[in-house]
């Protein structure tokens, strides 16, 4: 190994989690180096958040257009899929991530470009693609933001089958006849959502009674629904026993518990995430490799005072905006540990503490229709003990959903502390529902009681009315 090089802080793994750490450090004046195996800019930026929503634009705006009277008839026929395509390579920047590393460069950071491993207290090597070696050591801080990778469930025939994982369900340049998909979460219904609208016969396969089970149960069910209108087949309770592929081309064969037997053209499996930490040198401080990296509320790794992990391998909320809210967090908590500002704050809801990931956690499908949610579930509020009213009302009954399309079609449920009379949670699921709900993760976010909430008063004819219509039924 080459004589250390050392900065303030290194930061393993490029993604949206780790240039967010980077930000945060520049911006206090310490020196941060960033170590990347593959493209900067990560998973999400050229294979999950960003070609998936750039495939399921065009998909949800043709939905949209196709329940307005006056457009409906110019909207329908098929989408024009080689323009989706250059579209979401548009996005993906056809792959290269030249874009990302000069604004690193810009603020000051240095990249190195190879596999990044632990190598002590403080220390990591790197070995870049022509094997060239190197040490970082750093002075503050090393923050493991390595990411996650899809799961490939064991089973038998799987690796001659050669199915798609998300990576390849975002980056295809055509869409396959008939394609299977193995799941029921996010990337199983958005991609369902996009590939059934790009032209390909999706069956969706689910385990589960249900999909988005992390949702309210109202927002699978209406999901579900849709995708079915839209000519896919939705089938819950079913468990893949076996997969067959024909040659190296042919169709691919499920077999399922029982033996019945589907074919496709494509299987997508959808079957989860694990992090990416099985070679990454946690065994040398102490940590176990191929594991998810607990940490604190600081993202700090309990005793371990000079490594933090943020993002997704620290498995507190496997969400990209969660990530980088991490890396804010961490960022700040380096940055003033660095500056001997002690103590911290780390009240609930303080500077350095991601109090977030568990008390106002936000997320948005984009299926037809979006699904969004924060906080807490009514099941859940009730499993952690709280005193609590859900207020329900079909979305389709405001004005503003009436005028953004005709048969709209969407429920929202506030989830009320009976208590504190604040918000713990919120959901609402109809299309163009995602948009509605940073007000509602403000609400849980700044725990604004409901007699606060009369006075927020949302514009009218808008589909932010729902907001009233949940407070009268909570007045009743």
């Amino acid at each position: 190994m080459s004589e250390a090089v050392e900065y303030d802080v290194v930061v393993l793994g490029g993604g949206p989690a780790g240039e967010n750490v980077v930000d945060r450090t520049r911006a206090a004046g310490l020196s941060t180096a960033l170590v990347e195996s593959e493209l900067v800019g990560g998973e999400c930026s050229y294979w999950a958040c960003i070609p998936s929503k750039a495939l399921l634009r065009p998909v949800l705006a043709r939905a949209d257009a196709r329940r307005v009277p006056g457009l409906a008839g110019a909207v329908a026929g098929p989408l024009d899929a080689a323009a989706v395509f250059a579209h979401r390579d548009y996005w993906t920047g056809n792959w290269k991530d030249d874009g990302q590393v000069d604004w690193l460069e810009s603020v000051g950071a240095h990249v190195y470009r190879g596999h990044g491993r632990l190598y002590g207290v403080r220390k990591v090597a790197v070995t870049s693609p022509e094997g060239e070696h190197h040490v970082l050591s750093a002075r503050h801080a090393v923050v493991v933001a390595t990411g996650t990778r899809a799961v490939i469930p064991d089973l038998p025939g799987i690796a001659d089958a050669r199915p798609w994982t998300s990576r390849e369900a975002t980056s295809a340049q055509e869409a396959p006849g008939r394609l299977l998909i193995v799941g029921g979460s996010v990337v199983a219904v958005e991609m369902a959502t996009a590939w059934q609208a790009l032209g390909s016969r999706v069956t969706l396969l689910v385990r589960g009674s249900g999909l988005l089970p992390r949702m309210e149960p109202f927002a699978g069910e209406l999901v579900a629904d849709a995708l079915r209108e839209a000519g896919a087949v939705v089938r819950t309770g079913v468990a893949v026993e076996s997969v067959v592929r024909d040659g190296s081309t042919g169709p691919v064969t499920v077999v399922l518990e029982g033996g019945e037997t589907l074919e496709g053209d494509e299987l997508l499996m959808a079957t989860g995430r694990t992090p990416r930490t099985e070679d990454i040198g946690l065994d040398t401080v102490g940590l176990t490799p191929g594991a998810w990296i607990a940490v604190d509320d600081s993202c700090r790794v309990p005793g371990i005072d000079w490594l933090y992990a943020v993002g997704d391998v620290n498995h507190r909320a496997l969400l990209t905006h969660q990530g980088k809210y991490q890396a804010r967090i961490a960022g700040s908590v380096i940055a003033a540990r660095a500056a001997g500002n002690t103590p911290l704050d780390t009240g609930r809801w303080g500077a350095h503490v991601a109090t977030a990931d568990t008390e106002a956690l936000p997320q948005a499908v984009f299926t037809d229709p979006e699904a969004a949610s924060v906080g807490l579930t009514l099941a859940e509020a009730e499993r952690a003990g709280h005193r609590v009213r859900a207020v329900d009302h079909d979305l389709g009954k405001v004005s503003g959903a009436g005028l953004y399309a005709d048969g709209y079609r969407g429920r929202a449920r506030m989830v009320v502390d009976l208590d504190r009379e604040i918000l713990l949670g919120a959901t609402f699921v109809g299309p163009g529902a995602a948009e509605l709900l940073h007000a509602a993760t403000i609400a849980v976010a700044g725990e604004v009681p409901i007699a606060r909430l009369w006075h927020a008063v949302p514009a009218f004819p808008t589909i932010s009315e729902i907001w009233l219509r949940l407070l009268e039924a909570y007045r009743g």
